[in-house]
Parts: structure tokens; C-alpha cells; sequence
């Protein structure tokens, strides 16, 4: 018997495996509402002695989209 390392088994029954999801990161400044680039562009704003940027000023949102769940209940929707 070979191990596939793809398939979870729970109590004798495969499980369905992760849905593909889509992921998106938003940096930005809480207060002034600016968007960066990156976390080093973020990171650079908070070191520069010319902002008055701080780590609590910097927001990060991520949006996670499932376009479909896996069917877990084993009926039809």
C-alpha cells in the first residue's frame, strides 16, 4: 500500500480535499488610508523619522473567495 499525501482519512473515510480559494492582502495606513505596495513599504513608513507612522497604524485586510465548497454532506444541492 502506498501513502498519498494529498488524501486526509478520517475513521475509514476519505475526506474531501481543500477547495482552491483566492486570497488578496490589502496593506494600509489606519488613519490616512494609504495603500502599500508591500509589508517594506509599510515597514519603511514606520521607520522614516519624517512620518509619525507607527506598527499600530498599519492595517492589513486579507479577502478570502471560495467560488465553491466541496459537497461534505454527500448530498445535492
Amino acid at each position: 500500500m502506498t501513502i498519498n499525501d494529498n488524501i486526509t482519512v478520517l475513521a475509514g473515510k476519505t475526506t474531501t480535499p481543500a477547495p482552491d480559494v483566492e486570497t488578496t492582502s490589502t496593506i494600509k495606513h489606519a488613519t490616512t488610508g494609504k495603500v502599500y505596495a508591500n509589508e517594506l513599504e509599510a515597514e519603511a513608513d514606520v521607520i522614516n523619522p519624517a512620518t509619525s507612522t507607527t506598527t499600530e497604524d498599519i492595517k492589513r485586510d486579507v479577502s478570502i473567495s471560495v467560488n465553491k465548497l466541496p459537497d461534505i454532506l454527500g448530498g445535492s444541492s
